[in-house]
């Protein structure tokens, strides 16, 4: 028999099994017979990350060999989700794992079920992020990951009498076999204080930041590996240490509290994902988390850099630095900071390099998310940053003033500082001048951005602005959560669509297929008959996988529209309990998302479908019809599961309000159809897939303009027009959702009807309606609604989080692919 040496990196179902029993007995101390399921998942952990750091030494040493141009992606958050069946995947050892443990009569999906979520997100912002790392390993781009290493990451969503109960999320309680603490590679951070203005020797104006507190960030690595494991990468995540344990004087004394009080305060940085904003601590423990993930961010990136080049006029040509929204957006100052005061760089020469280094995406099209920060905080927290930032603000106004020498108005607009009572430090303003790219998400959200939300800045400089639709990577989100439906394709086109999504086209000549839409729609039975077990475990309803499964699953926010489908499901209910109506489509109608803590509508959204469900559910003819379920702790596993069971996908947000989406993306991928508004990349599924493959319905952008501008948008016309919308509205003047708790949902009925229906659901509820009954007709025909899927599959390929990576490559960061082997690398094609 090999020995381990001999076999610790082969991939052969021998080399595993000696693998994971090694660790069993030298990194835990057990055998097959004495592990648990949770120990058997470490082993086959290890043994896997075994063969990643190997692989991803082999791809740091032909980085260095060819002095590549490294691309950093900084971001607030990575909603990673659980990393063992995806690194099985993308290393193809699923199959092989399978078997190997099969013979030791342990069940993968068992131990795959073991392990938490890595939820260091909330929503699509961190969920993109995941995706792109996914990409640019598998394009083989020298691409890292930045971000906090979160103790707590998003909060565990419970249900408590139909309301939100938030608890918290302790990811790392159990550890985490995928990361590697490189302690020895610390970063100091230096918070608080106070500038001293002094000059040099030569008269110059040289300020001295002093008494400040130091705070350590210590690097823990995740290897992030690309399909077929030929390139490895790292996303790198900082945790938060003091930079002194304890007191030891005042320890001797008697008071531990005070002894480690700021030890205590330091680690807080990395405690928890987005503390909440509502009160001045909280705002002042956010603004020190990004302080301390770019300046940790900054100094490695800069570590790396200097490791190989001593010349800094080299850094825009070996390094990118992608700002992954606002929130990293104080690294612009952070890089000019470590530039000038640390390295003695001129101004102009270090505002050169820093502009030529960065790229910013936005993903807002609402004002009130562009993040500011008081200037009196960020003085307590960073005085030498705002110092900074005031500089390049009073460079670039002068700028302005001297192209546009009387246009007040201009200047006002786009200055770093935003005047009132309390100043404020605009950080998009700040990410923008100091970019030389500024990116929207999809193609309708990149004009609004250039057009009305920064239309002064797109004026300044039009050459700064460009589109990068958004994707997802299809290893995650098509080959590993939807394996009968991977199979399938895969065997009747060839496996070519996992690395080039476009190959997905292959497909579209089995749309009218009656032998391929049985096989498509028999495995679309076998993930409801899955979704529905969840539904059962998770939300303790029971569901027929006959009926049609319309899904809304996405963060919880009044321009999501989570609103507008429950006043669908009122009208429903109503039609058969007040009209008699048998509908010939039974509808399953799935919720899942979690609102934030301090967001008071949205989780007065989640009580009112909670308690929706209890009546519709509970109905004695209703319930024939009709079942509502939400599924709480909406997070990338249980996304997994909703996606490929979906058959209907709402993607309904008001027109002008959504930036992209890839929610809508992963549901196309995975035949379900989508019943969405012109908004966001919904716009660019439809070109893509051919408007009579879609459900389109309600005011595009200019009609929802027209609305708002025209100041004569009034609900109460609609009410008083619209025998439908008129019984739906009234079902909430009365008792009938909540029988216990007289008046809870009359809400509803004035903030739709007195003047808040600042997203439109009166406006649309209408056309809403009917497009869901064009939904039952097409669903009634089988081979129809099939037709539709294959079409939706197999013209997702643009959606490929590949397709976008490439295009930031070619046209932002100016890199390229550095693979080990020879093939080829498609081009991106624009959306249409």
């Amino acid at each position: 028999m090999k020995r381990y040496e001999d076999l610790r990196l082969e991939n052969t179902r021998e080399a595993l099994q000696t693998g994971v029993t090694h660790h069993l007995l030298y990194s835990l101390g057990r055998n097959w017979k004495m592990a648990t399921i949770r120990e058997i998942y470490w082993a086959i952990s290890l043994t896997v990350r075994d063969r990643l750091f190997e692989r991803l030494f082999q791809t740091e040493q032909r980085y260095q060999d060819r002095g590549v141009k490294r691309v950093y992606y900084l971001s607030m958050e990575f909603l990673m989700g659980r990393a063992l069946g995806n690194n099985l995947c993308n290393l193809k050892l699923f199959d092989t794992f399978k078997t190997m443990l099969e013979g030791q009569g342990v069940d993968l999906e068992e131990v795959r079920e073991c392990t938490a979520d890595a939820a260091l997100g909330n929503g699509g912002l961190g969920r993109l992020a995941a995706c792109f790392l996914d990409s640019m390993a598998t394009l083989g781009i020298p691409g890292y990951g930045y971000g906090i290493n979160y103790e707590f990451g998003h909060f565990r969503q419970e249900f408590s009498n139909g309301y939100q109960k938030e608890t918290s999320d302790n990811w790392l309680k159990r550890g985490n076999p995928w990361q590697i603490a490189r302690p020895e590679e610390a970063c100091l951070v230096p918070l608080f204080g106070r500038i001293l203005h002094t000059h040099d020797k030569r008269g110059d104006y040289s300020p001295m930041w002093l008494d400040w507190e130091m705070v350590v960030g210590v690097p823990f690595d995740m290897p992030i590996v690309g399909y077929g494991g030929e390139t490895v990468n790292t996303l790198r995540l900082f945790s938060a240490k003091s930079s002194e344990e304890f007191d030891v004087e005042i320890f001797n004394d008697g008071d531990y509290h005070e002894a480690v009080k700021n030890k205590i305060s330091s680690e807080n940085i990395s405690k928890v994902l987005y503390p909440s904003d509502s009160f001045r601590a909280g705002r002042l423990l956010r603004l020190v988390q990004e302080c301390f993930f770019v300046a940790c961010s900054i100094r490695d990136i800069a570590q790396t850099f200097l490791r190989s080049y001593d010349n800094f006029d080299l850094f825009p040509s070996k390094v990118a630095i992608q700002l992954n929204d606002t929130h990293p957006a104080l690294a612009i100052a952070e890089l000019m900071r470590f530039l000038i005061d640390e390295h003695s760089l001129p101004w102009e020469r270090a505002w050169s390099i820093t502009e030529r280094t960065f790229g910013y995406t936005n993903h807002t099209l609402l004002p009130e998310a562009l993040e500011k920060w008081p200037v009196s905080l960020m003085e307590y927290v960073v005085p030498r940053h705002l110092q900074i930032i005031y500089e390049i603000n009073r460079r670039f106004l002068e700028q302005i003033t001297i192209q546009w020498p009387l246009d007040e108005g201009l200047v006002r607009n786009v200055s770093l500082i935003e005047e009132g009572d309390e100043k404020q430090v605009r950080m998009s303003h700040l990410a923008m001048v100091g970019s030389h790219s500024v990116n929207g998400v999809a193609a309708l959200h990149t004009e609004l951005l250039k057009n009305h939300l920064l239309p002064d800045f797109y004026k300044l400089w039009p050459e700064k602005f460009n589109n990068k639709t958004n994707g997802v990577t299809p290893r995650r989100w098509l080959l590993k959560a939807n394996p009968g439906l991977s199979g399938l394709i895969t065997e009747t086109i060839g496996a070519g669509w996992i690395r080039d999504l476009r190959k997905l086209k292959a497909l579209e000549p089995y749309a009218e297929d009656a032998v391929f839409q049985e096989r498509l729609m028999a495995v679309k039975r076998v993930n409801k008959e899955k979704l529905a077990a969840l539904i059962r475990r998770d939300a303790h309803v029971t569901v027929d996988p006959e009926s049609l499964f319309d899904v809304h699953a996405k963060r919880i926010h009044e321009y999501k529209r989570q609103l507008l489908k429950a006043l669908h499901i009122v009208h429903q209910f109503l039609r058969i309990t007040e009209e008699g109506w048998c509908p010939e489509v039974p509808r399953t109608y799935i919720f899942a998302g979690k609102a934030a803590p301090g967001y008071k509508v949205a989780k007065k959204i989640i009580k009112l479908i909670n308690n929706i469900a209890a009546v519709v559910n509970a109905h004695p003819k209703a319930r024939q019809y009709l079942r509502v379920a939400f599924v709480p702790d909406y997070r990338v596993t249980v996304a997994e599961a909703i996606i490929p069971g979906a058959d209907l996908s709402e993607q309904i947000s008001t027109a002008g309000t959504e930036a992209s989406g890839t929610g809508n993306m992963k549901f196309a991928m995975n035949g379900a159809l989508t019943v969405g508004t012109s908004d966001g990349a919904n716009i660019e599924i439809m070109k893509a897939v051919g408007r009579e493959n879609i459900f389109i319905f309600g005011h595009d952008v200019a009609g929802i303009r027209a609305l708002r501008d025209g100041r004569d948008y009034n609900p109460w016309d609609f009410y008083e027009n619209e025998p439908a919308i008129k019984q739906i509205m009234d079902a909430f003047t009365s008792n009938l959702f909540c029988p216990v708790d007289p008046g809870l949902f009359r809400w509803v009925f004035e903030h739709l009807l007195y003047g808040h229906d600042t997203y439109y659901h009166v406006a649309d509820l209408a056309s809403y309606l009917t497009i869901q009954e064009e939904v039952d007709h097409c669903f009634l025909d089988t081979p129809r609604w099939a037709a539709h899927v294959v079409r939706n599959i197999a013209n997702t390929g643009i959606f490929s989080s590949d397709r976008t990576i490439l295009e930031y490559a070619r046209d932002i960061w100016g890199v390229g692919p550095d693979l080990s082997d020879t093939r080829q690398i498609p081009r991106p094609q624009p959306p249409a």
